[in-house]
Order: structure tokens, then sequence, then C-alpha cells
């Protein structure tokens, strides 16, 4: 199994700085978005990639991977999301066992309405307090790291 490599000091302050930071501004981007908008951070996710995909639909499947959502997660999330009207489900032409989740005109409406204050909030936690060149380290160390994990 070979010898543990213990973070040093360094190593430790930056996970630990990077633990509570993204849990402080992901509590921050949902307290936003539940108060301005009536949709949590979960369901903003879900409704952007929904907007972003061919068609505006995705297999449930795919949703739940493309997120930060288990299945059963995404499950519970398009129901809530359908009962306000904002997604429906759709059968997959090609695997009738399978279902896509579809962003209505609602459901893009309700996006368009929450974005700008998403974004100004974004802007606000985290881009407002870095420079250019730390979103670039920022952005060039989560890519590989994105790369490496990325089956």
């Amino acid at each position: 199994m070979g010898e543990t490599r213990w973070l040093d000091d360094r190593e430790q302050e930056t996970w630990r700085a990077y633990l509570e930071g993204t849990r402080l501004l992901i509590q921050a981007l949902d307290r936003q978005l539940e108060t301005d908008s009536g949709v949590s951070f979960t369901d903003y996710e879900l409704l952007v990639h929904l907007s972003e995909a061919p068609g505006r639909r995705l297999r449930m499947r795919d949703l739940a991977d493309a997120s930060f959502t288990s299945r059963s997660g995404v499950t519970r999330a398009v129901t809530r999301l359908e009962d306000a009207g904002w997604v429906r489900r759709v059968e997959c032409d090609d695997d009738r066992r399978g279902m896509h989740a579809e962003l209505t005109e609602a459901g893009a409406a309700k996006l368009a309405e929450a974005a700008p204050g998403h974004v100004s909030a974004v802007r606000a936690y985290m881009f407002d307090h870095l420079s250019k060149e730390e979103q670039a380290a920022i952005r060039d160390g989560y890519a590989r790291m994105r790369a490496h994990l990325r089956p």
C-alpha cells in the first residue's frame, strides 16, 4: 500500500479553505436564489442544464450525471419542477424504460427571471474578490482536476 503522504501545513490550509469556501459559497447562492426567485440552487442548476441541452431535454440519468445531484435526488427535483410547471417528463423514443426531463416555456421564463440575480451574486461572492491571475489559476487547476477525475 505504501506510505501515507500526509498534507503539509500549506496543503492542509488550502484544502480547508477550499472546503469551507465552497460550502459557504453554495449556501449563499442557494439563499440568494430562494429569496429572490423562489428556486433552490439545485433546481436552478437543473434548469440551466436543460436550457443548454439540445431540444432543452436530457435523459434523467444524464441530468443527474451533469449535476451535483444523485439519480434519486434528480427524480425528486424533477417532480418538484414538474409540479411548478417548469419541466415535463417525456418518454425516451429509443428506450421506453428511460425518461427525459424537458424544460417548458414556463421553466425557461423562470430561469430567465432568476439568472440576473444569480449572476450578480456569483460576481459579488466570488469574482469581485479574485484578480484575473487568481481566476486563471483556479480555472486552470480545476480544469486539470476535472479532466483527471471525469470518466
